[in-house]
């Protein structure tokens, strides 16, 4: 693989620790295989937890729980229920902050379908 001197670090930080603490609580905060998934099955419309289960190939129902009250809590879903019904529903959406990460999930959309091309075509 063919490797470039580049620097990352493109933003006006003095020094590279102020860039490496920023992404170490970017990824403390969005880590995790499962965060950003929920965040963008959401930003699509309302969910309910069992749709989030459905399309969430793999996840568990305990680790989905745990995930959706983190989220809630950080301020990325909001978790809206309608007792006026029966069952109650349960419904997850977007809270404000979330969009927030528009641009960083847009480019990690955009970096992963190019990396899919890159590894269909790599294959020999």
């Amino acid at each position: 693989m063919k490797t470039n001197a580049c620097s990352f670090n493109k933003n006006p930080h003095p020094s590279p620790s102020a860039s490496l603490k920023a992404i170490a609580d970017t990824i403390y905060v969005i880590g995790g295989k499962w965060r950003l998934q929920i965040i963008v099955a959401v930003s699509e419309r309302p969910r309910r937890f069992n749709e989030l289960q459905r399309l969430l190939t793999g996840i568990s129902a305990r680790v989905l729980s745990n995930e959706l009250k983190e989220l809630e809590l950080i301020g990325f879903i909001v978790r809206r229920v309608d007792a006026q019904t029966t069952p109650v529903l349960i419904n997850y959406t977007l809270a404000d902050y979330s969009f927030s990460l528009h641009e960083v999930v847009q480019a990690m959309i955009r970096w992963g379908l190019s990396h899919q091309e890159l590894v269909k075509h790599s294959k020999p």
